[in-house]
C-alpha cells in the first residue's frame, strides 16, 4: 500500500498547452521576395505588428482559434488569409501581396 501511495504522489502532473503561435512571411506575389514594413493585423485579437527586413511576423501565445490575418502596405493591395491556430503548435503561413496598378 505504501508503494502504491508513493507511486501516485511521485507522478508529475500532466500539463497541456492551451496557447498557439501564428507566424509567417509576407512576400511580393511576382518576385516572391520578402516585404519589409508590412502592417500585419491578427483578428479577432487586437494584436498588430510590422514585418522586419525578412518579411517575417509572429504572434506568440494566442488562443487556439481561427484567425484572419490582414496585411497592408502603401503601394500594395491589402490581402487577407484565414488560419487555424492549434494549441501547442506553430502555424506558419506565407501571404502574398500584389503591387497596386
Amino acid at each position: 500500500m505504501l508503494l502504491a501511495l508513493l507511486t501516485i504522489v511521485g507522478c508529475e502532473p500532466v500539463t497541456y498547452e492551451v496557447f498557439a503561435t501564428v507566424s509567417g512571411t509576407v512576400v511580393d506575389a511576382t518576385t516572391m521576395e520578402p516585404i519589409e514594413g508590412v502592417s500585419v493585423q491578427l483578428s479577432p485579437s487586437s494584436k498588430n505588428m510590422v514585418t522586419g527586413a525578412d518579411g517575417r511576423f509572429e504572434f506568440a501565445e494566442v488562443d487556439a482559434v481561427q484567425y484572419t490575418i490582414t496585411v497592408m502596405k502603401t503601394g500594395y493591395s491589402t490581402n487577407r488569409k484565414l488560419v487555424n491556430a492549434i494549441a501547442g503548435e506553430t502555424t506558419d503561413v506565407t501571404i502574398t501581396m500584389e503591387i497596386k496598378k
